[in-house]
C-alpha cells in the first residue's frame, strides 16, 4: 500500500445519470384498465349535448316537411278559395259583364238589383213596385246560395231621388225580422235602364 493514496474511493452510488430513467413508467403503475372505469363525466356531458342537438335537428326537419306539405296541398287557391259566380233564373239576367253574385271565402257579394221583372226583362211600375221587385230579386240570389235575408250583413241603397227614401225604407224593413244589417243610402244622378232604386247586399255563409 506504500505510495498509494489512502483517500477513500469516490462513491459509485449514487452518481449523476444513474440509475437510468425508466421510460413509460406509467405503464408499470397498477391501475384498472380504461374500459373498466366506472364513470366518465366528460363523455356523459357530450352525449347529453348530442341528444339535444339531435332533437333540435329533428324538430327543424319536421317543420320543414310540414311546411312543404302545406305549400303543396294547401296551395294559394285552397288557402284563399277562388271566387265562384252565383246565378239563378229567378233574378234578372245581368245586363253587363258582371255576375248576379260572387261567393268568395265565407261571404256572398250580391250585385245591385233594380226593379226588373226577370220574366219580362222590364222595369215594374213606380218606386214601390221597383223596391219590392229589387228585394225579391235579391231574395232569389240569396236562395240559390243557400242563404236568406237573415244572413245579410251589409246593404247599399241607391236612389235617384231622396224624396223616395221613406217609401223604400218602409218596404225594405219588411224583409228583415232579425238583426238589421249595416246599410248606407245615397242619392245618385241616374241608374241603369232609368230605374228609381238599386239595392246591393253582402251576406255571410255560416
Amino acid at each position: 500500500m506504500t505510495g498509494t493514496s489512502t483517500a477513500p474511493f469516490p462513491p459509485v452510488w449514487p452518481r449523476e445519470g444513474w440509475p437510468p430513467p425508466i421510460r413509460n413508467a406509467d405503464r408499470y403503475i397498477s391501475r384498472p384498465p380504461y374500459c373498466c372505469e366506472s364513470s366518465h363525466p366528460e363523455r356523459v356531458t357530450l352525449n347529453t349535448v348530442h341528444k339535444k342537438l339531435l332533437i333540435l335537428v329533428l324538430i327543424f326537419a319536421c317543420g320543414a316537411v310540414l311546411g312543404a306539405l302545406y305549400m303543396h296541398f294547401l296551395s294559394q287557391g285552397t288557402a284563399y278559395p277562388a271566387k265562384h259566380p252565383v246565378y239563378t233564373r229567378q233574378a234578372p239576367e245581368p245586363i253587363g259583364p258582371y255576375s248576379q253574385g260572387v261567393q268568395s271565402g265565407g261571404f256572398v257579394w250580391l250585385s245591385g238589383q233594380v226593379g226588373i221583372d226577370p220574366s219580362t226583362g222590364n222595369l215594374t211600375g213606380g218606386i214601390e213596385e221597383q223596391t219590392t221587385r229589387a228585394m225579391e230579386n235579391q231574395k232569389a240570389v240569396l236562395a240559390v246560395s243557400g242563404l236568406t235575408f237573415a244572413d245579410v250583413v251589409q246593404t247599399r241603397i241607391y236612389l235617384t231621388s231622396m224624396s223616395d227614401f221613406a217609401t223604400v225604407n218602409r218596404i225594405y224593413g219588411t224583409y228583415f225580422t232579425d238583426t238589421f244589417p249595416a246599410r248606407s243610402t245615397v242619392q245618385v244622378a241616374g241608374l241603369p235602364k232609368g230605374a228609381l232604386v238599386e239595392i246591393e247586399m253582402v251576406a255571410e255563409k255560416r
